[in-house]
């Protein structure tokens, strides 16, 4: 029996993710380096692993309540008005869900109705797009530009709106990019968002990952915390990507809903992992201050790396990646990627992982050792340096 045709149209039509293509190769290469995967090369700090442990033990097994722990969510409404002057409701106002991911894929779910434009800004994260589709929407792609700094502009967001815009997504600091948006960049396109009556899905998980001043929420600005679903996590900022806990901040009715999903189809994030949120929320500030600093070290490693050996990428001023241009080269980001890893036994991303408008890039994550960065770096010189012979 073929089962195959059993099989949603829409989900079939969904491409799978490009970053884990060459993760899956260069698992299995000898003496390759990966600078693909974007997770924290630290383990999750002892205090936070040690409460986890502690919960178990004292027999801490059992389902919370859908939409988290009471004690989780008020620490998350106290960290939320203490980085970004957002006063949330904890009670009503913050969902605990299962990663950052499901946040995302709830918060569509719960405000589209078939047919709705989500404005997506690429590059971006792999979800975003197939997360509107399953939610019935209609993405919409706004390309931001390297001359801009990947920042979403007045212009850019208003040639895309129209009368069918609902929901536009922002991700700053950015993951592929590592752009970011400053308060005035916010404050620019902040009545463009309020005038169209648009909802904001701002994912702010590497909010604590920038290295220009502090992170800023449009959440925070005039008129927007009623239009705002703020998403964020502990995978980015504590190391603690195996632990699968984010959450959603934002309006009761939205979150009303969100929740409603949730109970359904999760019921509720991981209890172990909700007692060791509780720890890394009240004493985690010194370790994420530690990860942030040895992360701006090989930010600065790589921006001068990439200069010496004249490759062109914009400064970077969050989350851990760099987004350089290999436009020179006459080559496609799959192209160069793939035979830079058959050659020198590195991997790294194509820009077309994150939409369309990623060609001419590739993504590279400095979420590893100094050491290995700088072997992968030596690689990287050794064939760049071939393809400009070969040029």
């Amino acid at each position: 029996m073929d089962s195959s045709r059993f099989l949603s149209e829409k989900v079939k039509g969904i491409k799978p993710s490009g970053i884990r293509k060459f993760f899956d190769i260069v698992s299995e290469m000898k003496d390759a380096i990966s600078l693909g995967v974007g997770e924290p090369d630290f383990d999750t700090p002892w205090h936070i692993r040690e409460e986890g442990i502690y919960s178990l033990e004292k027999g801490r097994t059992f389902y919370t309540s859908n939409a988290g722990l009471s004690e989780l969510k008020e620490e998350i409404a106290k960290y939320l008005l203490r980085k970004i002057d957002v006063n949330y409701n904890y009670k009503s106002e913050v969902l605990v869900t299962v990663g950052g991911s499901e946040a995302i894929d709830a918060a569509l779910r719960a405000v589209i109705n078939p047919g709705d434009e989500v404005l997506i800004p690429e590059p971006c994260y792999v979800s975003y797009t197939p997360c509107a589709v399953l939610a019935d929407a209609v993405p919409v792609t706004i390309e931001l530009k390297e001359e801009n700094q990947f920042k979403l502009t007045r212009e850019d967001l208003l040639s895309k709106i129209t009368p069918k815009s609902k929901v536009l997504v922002l991700a700053f600091p950015n993951n592929p990019t590592g752009g970011i948006m400053t308060k005035e960049d916010l404050e620019a396109i902040a009545d463009i968002i309020i005038d169209n009556d648009l909802l904001v899905l701002s994912d702010e998980i590497y909010s604590e990952l920038t290295y220009l001043g502090d992170h800023v929420s449009i959440a925070s600005l005039p008129g927007m915390r009623e239009r705002t679903i703020v998403i964020n996590g502990f995978s980015k900022a504590y190391a603690m990507t195996g632990w699968r806990l984010g959450y959603a901040a934002g309006p009761e009715a939205i979150i009303g809903q969100m929740t409603k999903i949730h109970q359904f189809a999760i019921m509720c994030a991981p209890t172990t992992s909700q007692y060791a949120a509780v720890e890394a929320l009240r004493n985690g500030d010194k370790d994420v201050e530690m990860m942030r600093e040895s992360y701006n070290q090989r930010r600065r490693f790589l921006v001068n790396a990439f200069k010496e050996m004249g490759l062109d990428c914009f400064e970077p001023y969050g989350a851990f990646y760099m987004f350089p241009s290999i436009k020179k080269f006459g080559m496609t980001s799959e192209e160069f990627a793939t035979r830079f890893l058959e050659e020198e036994k590195v991997a790294v991303v194509p820009g077309t992982a994150f939409g369309d408008c990623g060609e001419g890039f590739l993504r590279i994550s400095y979420a590893y050792s100094l050491e290995q960065l700088k072997e992968a770096l030596e690689r990287l010189a050794r064939f760049v340096k071939k393809l400009e012979t070969e040029r």
